[in-house]
């Protein structure tokens, strides 16, 4: 009998062992947000935590067991991994950064290199590391902790002192909005389909996770091989033209604007951006094909500005093929001055873009748009 209760204790632990040999993550129960759902999301892009399980509680004794514990426990101390910001000592805030985080930004601020790093296979002190690691911060991250900590996108003292308020409610559309949301069951899923709160919480992180999993996936091969490719276009602008203002590109589908702005402004030594060093146009081609169409793409006043800095000539706007053709030797004979090649496609009504079958072409309308 005695043998029986040994075999049956060790076996008892074993079973344990095999049960939690995965790194145990722990949250809190109840209503939950964007914040600790990207979290566990994130963690378990790791491979230390890649099959972890997930205990969903507020009970100390239980969390206790976890191995790593985000958005409750009242204590932050990465060197247990702990990773709770309720605590009202807490003010830290991603490097270079105002907003206080929350457990979504912790996560990442621990672990976002080792992410970034797998997604590349390269060191974690690799400079792309460094270089996305910012980026993801700010253009994704920082608005989860933000909004987790109830900080608004302005301040609500200059919107009320300018009188200012939004034309419509967006909330809608928002995805920690969305998340918050998912705290209901759902009325659409299958017959059957698990209801229970653990269950739409695995939804929810599953849905802002894949968001995450994308700006990421983006990041990494599409907005990083671009800065290489708008660099080397941005450098070599004055061998294009002699005032520098006119940017060709290799290839169509390149997010060339964010990575063109931050030139300028390296260029400047500045936020703020010399005039004398803007590009005014962006040439590229519409698809790899040998006689592929180009494009000659106004650039605007800022990112998320839609006013260009230099608009495509207005008498040129709306009008297409032949007659575009037409009013462009017409201006030209008017000024004296010499015939485009035919082929003009499009101008945009606004200005903004227009199209030539050649890159000839788009180059010599991008020209002329800065002699007028």
């Amino acid at each position: 009998m005695l043998r029986f209760h040994r075999w049956f204790n060790m076996a008892e632990t074993a079973a344990k062992k095999l049960k939690t040999s995965s790194a145990l993550i722990g949250t809190h129960s109840g209503h939950f947000h964007a914040d600790e759902a990207l979290a566990v999301y994130m963690l378990r892009l790791l491979p230390t935590y890649s099959s972890s399980p997930l205990v969903r509680s507020r009970d100390p004794a239980q969390l206790e067991t976890c191995h790593t514990v985000v958005d409750v426990g009242g204590v932050y101390d990465a060197a247990i991994n702990r990773y709770d910001h309720h605590q009202r000592t807490f003010s830290t805030t991603f490097p270079k950064h105002n907003t206080k985080l929350s457990s979504a930004g912790l996560v990442y601020m621990h672990f976002g290199r080792a992410i970034i790093a797998q997604h590349l296979s390269v060191p974690e002190d690799h400079a792309d590391v460094d270089l996305l690691y910012e980026k993801l911060y700010t253009d994704f991250i920082e608005a989860i902790d933000a909004n987790d900590n109830g900080i608004s996108v302005y301040d609500p003292a200059a919107l009320s002192a300018a009188k200012l308020e939004k034309r419509f409610k967006d909330g809608g559309v928002t995805l920690a909005s969305i998340v918050n949301d998912m705290n209901n069951p759902d009325p659409t899923s299958p017959p059957g389909e698990p209801q229970d709160e653990d269950s739409l919480f695995g939804r929810a992180s599953t849905l802002i996770g894949n968001v995450f999993a994308r700006k990421l996936h983006q990041a990494c091969f599409s907005w990083l091989p671009a800065r290489t490719t708008v660099g080397s276009a941005y450098q070599s602008r004055f061998n294009v033209h002699s005032t520098g203002r006119i940017l060709v590109l290799p290839r169509g589908g390149v997010p060339w604007k964010e990575h063109l702005y931050n030139f300028e402004k390296d260029a400047s030594n500045s936020e703020e951006i010399d005039p004398a060093a803007q590009v005014y146009y962006v040439l590229y081609p519409e698809s790899g094909a040998e006689d592929s169409k180009w494009r000659v793409q106004c650039v605007s006043v800022s990112e998320s500005s839609f006013e260009s800095r230099k608009p495509l000539p207005k008498a040129w706007r709306g009008v297409r093929d032949q007659d575009l053709d037409g009013v462009i030797a017409s201006e030209a004979e008017k000024a004296g001055q010499p015939k485009l090649p035919e082929g003009a496609i499009f101008v945009h009504a606004s200005g903004f873009i227009g199209g030539h079958k050649t890159e000839e072409g788009a180059m010599a309308m991008a020209v002329r748009s800065l002699e007028q």
